[in-house]
């Protein structure tokens, strides 16, 4: 059967030079791996243009089994779909959204506790469906520790990564019985873009990055709204973003994103221009106006 690239190839009746790949078996961050294979690839030839095409197929995991712990991923997930467009044309850069400015990429698969917390798997019955440990949301929060260590000299001001490493310095070296340091990423990004999949990892990264709720107001809309839809989440999210009015030319956007595996990858985009959603192709611009909704942590369910 042939792959979901190169569908687009022949939908498109793309030239026959074009170099396609398809990623499959890496979870919901697949999107921004991609986005970062896609800034590698146009390192090299000028005048290109990358195309990234993320989206989620529900019917191939669905589980018609009994085990609650393989439920769970039918009621999270839902079909979506995005496309980006990534050039290294100078000519492009007048009607580009966003410039790239970093990726990163944190791997935990070493770890046996990580690589199991969301796996596919048969049950009692030998039904195969995707079990979600209920080490989710502390394997995430000790990847996400692990990308921010990275991630932080890159963007944060240098009193922050003062603070940072005089603490960590402190913990690991001289073993002073201290608590970690927070950085305050708000003072390095205007917008921050977490591909949580649903509201316990969410929570999680809310929780350890300080965050209040008007950060997290997209991720939890997005949930609310669209369901996790893998990997093209992030981008209904910065539309969410687009859709308020938020993005203002010079603007710094983190977007974060987890996967099995266990992965954690980030990548920073700057505004170039201030975003008008009146002249973009936005999915929420017909409800925009109803949003935010309270969303309960408890709901009942009627039969």
């Amino acid at each position: 059967m042939p792959s979901l690239s190169a569908m687009v190839v022949n939908h498109y009746k793309l030239r026959g030079n074009i170099l396609n790949y398809n990623f499959g078996g890496v979870g919901c961050s697949a999107g921004l791996i991609s986005i970062d294979l896609a800034k590698q690839l146009l390192q090299l030839p000028p005048n290109s243009c990358a195309l990234v095409v993320s989206t989620e197929n529900i019917t191939m995991n669905w589980y018609a089994g009994n085990d609650r712990s393989m439920l769970l991923t039918n009621c999270l997930f839902g079909l979506g779909g995005a496309a980006i467009l990534l050039s290294n044309r100078s000519s492009d850069r007048r009607r580009s959204k966003y410039e790239l400015v970093h990726t990163l990429r944190t791997h935990k698969g070493g770890d046996d506790r990580s690589y199991n917390c969301v796996s596919q798997q048969e049950d009692e019955s030998k039904r195969i469906g995707v079990k979600i440990s209920k080490d989710l949301t502390a394997v995430a929060g000790e990847a996400l520790k692990t990308n921010i260590t990275t991630l932080e000299p890159l963007v944060l001001p240098m009193p922050e990564q003062l603070l940072f490493t005089a603490t960590l310095v402190g913990r690991k070296i001289f073993k002073m019985k201290i608590k970690p340091y927070i950085p305050n990423f708000k003072l390095a990004f205007e917008h921050i873009c977490i591909r949580a999949g649903g509201r316990a990892v969410l929570d999680e990264v809310e929780k350890h990055l300080k965050l209040n709720e008007w950060v997290t107001e997209p991720s939890r809309m997005t949930l609310y709204r669209f369901g996790n839809t893998s990997s093209s989440c992030l981008w209904y999210k910065l539309a969410y973003f687009e859709a308020k009015r938020r993005i203002r030319k010079g603007d710094r956007t983190w977007q974060i994103a987890f996967g099995s595996g266990f992965k954690c990858n980030s990548a920073v985009w700057r505004a170039l221009r201030t975003i008008n959603p009146a002249h973009e192709k936005n999915p929420w611009m017909d409800e925009i106006d109803n949003f935010p909704v309270h969303v309960p942590k408890v709901m009942p369910i009627d039969f």
